[in-house]
């Protein structure tokens, strides 16, 4: 199973591999691992697949250290769990595009399935924020799960008032989970993994590149 689950963590850090080529490896070839040792003419047989990431696949599939990633989720207190798992978020299962691959620091708890999401502006008025603080508080004392991306603004706004009622709230980052983004966010992070999770789909060390940015929103 761990050996496994490296796969899987493999398969996910590899330049290109996003979750429909994730996909289309794991159903021709039928696991993770099988996909990674496939030849690269065995590759160039998938339909849809660029010759650019076939290319990539057996360029990067030595030299990515899966130990090392591992050793970083233990040191950071994640855990990985991949869409087959028993506690992989069922809402998430049915979105378009799927994560393969979900990086958790916290709980994800059956219960979350009863969410809603609060997102807004960096930027928001004095009065913006206190409504999603109060919404957001109000949803969570009725056990609704907020979920937000603990951006400043009107995200930390959600994130507070669910603390705020005793609830539950889970933040999605588009940044490795060894990465606090916004960095003055720390204590924030702290409290939500205490009551709830903290997720994402990319690997530790990735940086809050803008472009992660639409595709952690997808999650949301």
């Amino acid at each position: 199973e761990a050996e496994d689950v490296s796969h899987w963590i493999a398969l996910n850090m590899i330049p290109g591999v996003g979750g429909a080529t994730f996909r289309r490896l794991v159903k021709f070839f039928g696991s993770p691992g099988a996909a990674l040792n496939a030849s690269l003419r065995d590759l160039s047989r998938i339909r849809g697949l660029t010759p650019a990431i076939c290319q990539s696949i057996v360029e990067n599939r030595d030299s990515i250290s899966v130990e090392r990633e591992l050793d970083m989720v233990q040191r950071h207190g994640c855990k990985v769990i991949t869409i087959r798992d028993e506690s992989y978020p069922a809402n998430l299962k049915a979105i378009y595009d799927p994560p393969q691959v979900l990086y958790v620091k916290g709980d994800l708890l059956p219960a979350d399935s009863l969410a809603i999401s609060v997102v807004g502006t960096r930027s928001a008025s004095s009065y913006g924020q206190m409504v999603a603080e109060q919404l957001s508080n109000h949803l969570a004392a009725r056990g609704v799960t907020i979920i937000s991306g603990m951006a400043y603004g009107i995200d930390a706004a959600a994130h507070k008032g669910a603390l705020d009622a005793g609830g539950r709230t889970i933040a999605v980052m588009g940044n490795g989970l060894d990465i606090v983004y916004p960095a003055r966010n720390v204590r924030l992070m702290e409290k939500i993994i205490g009551s709830g999770a903290v997720i994402s789909e990319f690997s530790m060390g990735t940086p809050p590149l803008k472009n992660n940015f639409p595709r952690r929103n997808r999650i949301i």
